[in-house]
């Protein structure tokens, strides 16, 4: 299944308001488990994700608990705007320090964010690949692994660091079997074997 989009009420169209697109993303009934985002001044609500998807978050989440400090969190579906108002993301995985995360609202800046996972999936592959990539970028997240179970039939992983300018450096891609290394603050070596394949 695609995502769909939400179209603006009648009589608005290009450029509208950005408190109006955050209006229809707070009020957008999805049904359970459905990610609603702004990607690019586009409300958009993708399905569930699958159970390989769901699996490949439990496992990465997991191994992050061991390498993380106590006063971190690991979340599923935390808010993030990137700089500008162009967008609400909702990753798969993000790692933001408690205080950040407590009080009210949904959403605090991407740029708060430790780390941020995306995990491709059929349907949303080009938002994580491109819009996401670059919305991160800009806010200067400075670890972006994406998960890739449908990239050109081969899996990878490909790590995105050190922002500059709004532009990662690929810091590192290998296809699903081999590791993956995030560095400090996380020191962690993955093995990408353990994901499952879609």
């Amino acid at each position: 299944m695609d995502p769909l989009t939400v179209d603006p009420a009648p009589g608005q169209g290009q450029g509208q308001d950005w408190d109006d697109l955050v209006r229809i993303w707070e009020e957008t009934d999805a049904p359970e488990g459905c990610k609603v985002e702004i990607i690019e001044e586009i409300v958009t609500v993708s399905p569930p994700p699958s159970k390989d998807h769901n699996t490949t978050a439990a496992l990465l989440q997991r191994r992050l608990y061991t390498v993380i400090p106590e006063d971190w969190e690991i979340y599923q579906t935390f808010g993030l705007s990137p700089p500008g108002r162009g967008g609400i993301y909702i990753p798969d995985l993000v790692v933001v320090d408690r205080a950040t995360a407590t009080g009210p609202g949904n959403t605090v800046p991407a740029e708060e964010a430790r780390l941020v996972v995306e995990i491709t999936s059929r349907a949303n592959a080009n938002h994580d690949r491109v819009s996401k990539v670059n919305g991160y970028a800009k806010a200067g997240v400075e670890l972006f692994p994406l998960l890739d179970p449908w990239h050109s039939g081969r899996p990878t992983a490909t790590l995105y660091g050190e922002p500059e300018n709004g532009t990662y450096r690929v810091l590192e891609t290998v296809e699903y079997g081999r590791e993956l290394t995030l560095p400090e603050p996380f020191g962690l070596v993955l093995d990408t074997g353990v994901f499952p394949i879609s």
